[in-house]
């Protein structure tokens, strides 16, 4: 037994169990211990299911899904930061000035969600749950770098306490917490979350930037592009060919511009049984049913984003971030096997209806999961009587 093991047990016993002077911090003591080694908490009765992957052990898997927008996040934030201000690009000055960028975004979420945690927890009398592991981590990719700070404590505050907290915590929300706060943001601050100067905000570069230099997203060029043009190539002379969009290295949100980075997190979550395949694929046959339809039928008097191809709307914006990570959370998304892939392909379908009838908003896919969050015990009330019904008649 580790010698810092030794010490927290001895804690335990004589600050923080029942009685001693501590016991109120018990909750704040269990989330350490418990980050640290295995939960002490076991069930009492039986029957008892073994199995070594506890809540711990998914919310890392759900954390290592995660690496892959996160590292291409703060290398894209510097890049476009670079890309601002000089003509000459330099890897490790994009490395250095995406750190500075995207760090404190994640510390304030986790240092703010995780006090707001600890308060609910210690006042409840029950243990920190380790989803907010991942919500602290998910809050800041769905952020632009450039977001006040401020702002961002006081959106993760929202989500905590307004998408999570007061229906219960962990288990029992019906939003996902995550993009609550990251709604907030965006109705609240709207200015600081989108258009053209997201991404060159930054006080100490205003006297800097390149002439002609935009921060549009790809998704508000099409937008803004006149119908009858040909989308693609202006969106290619704009510098947001099929490549870039993949790779990502485009304005957007810190994780959600790479489509290869999201693939490659989903490709994780399937393979450790964490994310299902079923939300995922149903997102993208959602958004590409819709995507097509609007491509062979919209007239070209309608702005652009209607003839935009339906891969195009795969990979820009948040689509495959918020299909892998975001559409997919056990909680707040559909349970049943069917119901799942109802729900993802509504949430893909609903996206790309927001992109392009809405002007206003040419994101989409926050809006639609929060819509079909909603939704996501209906459809499983309905796919549960079907099967009773079908199993009904079967024995009649």
């Amino acid at each position: 037994m580790s010698i810092l093991l030794k010490i927290l047990e001895w804690k335990r016993k004589n600050l923080f169990d029942k009685g001693k002077p501590l016991e109120a911090f018990e909750p704040a003591f269990d989330a350490a211990d418990s980050f640290l080694y295995s939960p002490v908490h076991v069930t009492k009765n039986g029957p008892h299911v073994r199995d070594a992957v506890d809540t711990k052990r998914y919310m890392s898997m759900v954390i290592l899904a995660l690496l892959p927008p996160l590292l291409v996040g703060i290398y894209n934030a510097g890049y476009q930061s670079q890309m601002a201000i000089s003509a000459s690009i330099a890897h490790w000055d994009c490395i250095r000035e995406g750190l500075i960028q995207v760090v404190p975004l994640i510390i304030i979420s986790y240092a703010v969600g995780g006090t707001w945690e600890a308060i609910f927890a210690v006042v409840r009398k029950h243990p920190i749950n380790e989803g907010f592991l991942v919500t602290g981590l998910l809050f800041p990719l769905v952020l632009p770098p450039t977001l006040p700070w401020w702002q961002a404590a006081v959106g993760v505050s929202f989500g905590v306490v307004i998408g999570k907290e007061v229906f219960g915590g962990t288990g029992m929300n019906i939003l996902n917490p995550a993009l609550v706060a990251r709604a907030f943001c965006f109705f609240t601050y709207p200015g600081k979350m989108s258009g053209d100067n997201v991404w060159i905000t930054l006080p100490e570069k205003t006297e800097t930037l390149v002439d002609g230099f935009s921060g549009a997203t790809p998704l508000a060029k099409a937008a803004a592009a006149p119908g009858g043009e040909n989308i693609v190539r202006i969106l290619s002379e704009a510098g947001f060919s099929m490549k870039q969009l993949f790779m990502g290295f485009v304005p957007g949100s810190i994780g959600e511009t790479s489509a290869a980075a999201c693939i490659l997190g989903g490709i994780i979550l399937i393979a450790v049984g964490v994310g299902s395949y079923r939300t995922m694929t149903g997102c993208i046959l959602g958004g590409t049913t819709i995507g097509l339809l609007m491509w062979l039928l919209a007239p070209d008097t309608l702005p652009g984003i209607y003839h935009l191809p339906p891969h195009y709307h795969l990979l820009a914006g948040g689509f495959l971030f918020g299909a892998v990570y975001m559409a997919t959370d056990p909680v707040s998304s559909a349970g049943t096997s069917m119901g799942k892939w109802i729900y993802g392909f509504c949430i893909g379908a609903l996206a790309i209806l927001i992109r392009t009838v809405n002007p206003a908003y040419p994101e989409g896919m926050m809006l639609a999961i929060l819509f079909m969050n909603i939704f996501a015990p209906f459809i499983d009330y309905w796919v549960l009587q079907s099967h009773m019904k079908r199993r009904k008649a079967h024995h009649e």
